[in-house]
């Protein structure tokens, strides 16, 4: 059985590469690891189909080590034990390099077993992981290797790898193929990222499409469309691009972007998320929004509470209506800032007795000599207020709240400003 495309044209050169330029490019890290024949511990985080594995053989040939591979998924201590007998025998004259695919379902104490033979030099170890690194590899492992992020591929590179697929199976089927640009272009738009996807779909959009009476081919997007389905969005709701999407959605709103907003918001629901997605928006209401448009809270709990009624799809509707009101709507998080401030202070412990006279009446002791509740109640007082002091005593006069610039708070100030002088 032949492997796939895209085992078979892996790149064997650095500049055979695509994609990674923030690595790779001339006079970057990598390059210049790679080109000093020497290798320190690695760790390479990113998206799948991102040339994590295809740099660490390329790297292994260029210091003419011997590399053996594990996967974090099935991989044991036997295993790395029996890599670890390799060394010093005709099987790895030049040291080995242990490329560690998944490392993070690698548990501690797998992963501190690794630790004597990194530590000596004896294994040069190069792990890789889709998720963050700084989450689920150990310190003890973090602390001997150097991290390297990878970027999800740019259509435009992408384009560059479906044109060499297109042009390896024409020579390997001995066949004329007439690829039109608007199919590379879509391949390369549905693989979100990920070379691998992409030549899988440059091999089975080529198995899909009927030969021509002379043996030609001549592809479409109707036959790209069969293979491609709804295969070719990213989301991955327990990993990074969960997090991702749902920070960009929530910064896209608080930026006023309603344009980028709902692009998020159909990426979430395009993933069946809508949890996160209500979530994000009624917070970002609340915390961006706030009281520069405080009716904003009840709408966007009635859209929201819609959206769960109606589900996914018609879901999309309301919350589309929620999210456009929230990107465009006046912002301020002078009540987020404030709370934050007052929660700072409760946390380092500065509370303080609560004030004689906002306490619960209750019996004042022997020891108290001015005997008395003493509370103003300000309805009795014009304008509804008098001034009385609230905080504790060690917080006196201090200032969480402050008004923002938006008229609706600037109105509220005007008004208080005239009553309390």
């Amino acid at each position: 059985m032949a492997a796939p495309l895209a085992d078979r044209i892996r790149p064997k050169e650095l500049e055979d590469m695509v994609g990674q330029t923030h690595l790779l490019g001339e006079g970057k890290p990598l390059r210049n690891i790679a080109e000093s024949g020497e290798l320190p511990n690695m760790i390479f985080y990113g998206p799948s189909g991102t040339g994590k594995t295809t740099l660490a053989r390329i790297l292994a040939r260029k210091t003419n080590r011997t590399l053996r591979t594990l996967n974090g998924t099935n991989a044991s201590i036997a295993d790395i034990k029996d890599i670890v007998a390799e060394l010093g025998t005709l099987a790895a004259p030049n040291g080995i390099l242990l490329y560690l695919d998944e490392l993070q379902y690698f548990n501690k104490k797998q992963q501190q077993s690794l630790l004597e033979y990194i530590e000596n030099g004896n294994i040069t170890l190069i792990a890789s992981t889709t998720e963050n690194p700084y989450f689920y590899v150990y310190n003890a492992v973090l602390s001997r290797a150097t991290v390297f992020e990878f970027k999800p591929i740019t259509d435009k590179d992408i384009e560059k790898a479906v044109r060499r697929g297109f042009s390896v199976l024409q020579e390997e089927q001995k066949i004329q193929m007439t690829v039109p640009d608007e199919v590379i272009e879509a391949i390369a738009r549905s693989a979100g990222g990920d070379v691998r996807k992409s030549l899988n779909m440059v091999e089975l959009c080529t198995l899909a499409t009927k030969p021509e009476a002379d043996g030609s081919k001549v592809l479409s997007l109707e036959a790209l469309e069969t293979v491609i389905g709804q295969g070719g969005f990213r989301y991955d709701r327990s990993g990074d691009e969960h997090y991702d999407v749902m920070s960009a959605f929530q910064k896209s709103m608080r930026g006023s972007d309603p344009d980028a907003a709902l692009h998020y918001l159909a990426r979430l629901l395009a993933g069946g998320d809508l949890p996160s997605a209500i979530r994000r928006l009624m917070v970002c209401a609340a915390e961006d929004v706030g009281l520069a448009y405080p009716q904003i809270l009840p709408i966007v709990k009635a859209a929201c509470d819609m959206a769960l009624m109606v589900g996914l799809p018609e879901a999309r509707i309301p919350l589309a209506d929620a999210v456009v009101l929230v990107a465009t709507a006046p912002k301020s998080n002078s009540a987020y800032l404030g709370i934050n401030k007052a929660m700072a202070d409760i946390e380092n412990g500065k509370a303080g007795p609560i004030p004689r006279t906002l306490q619960n009446k209750h019996f004042d002791g022997d020891e108290v000599q001015n005997k008395g509740q003493f509370y103003q109640y300000p309805h009795d007082f014009p304008n509804r207020w008098v001034s009385q002091q609230y905080l504790p005593d060690n917080l006196k006069n201090t200032k969480y709240y402050e008004y923002g610039e938006n008229k609706t708070e600037q109105t509220a100030k005007a008004y208080w400003d005239k009553i309390k002088k």
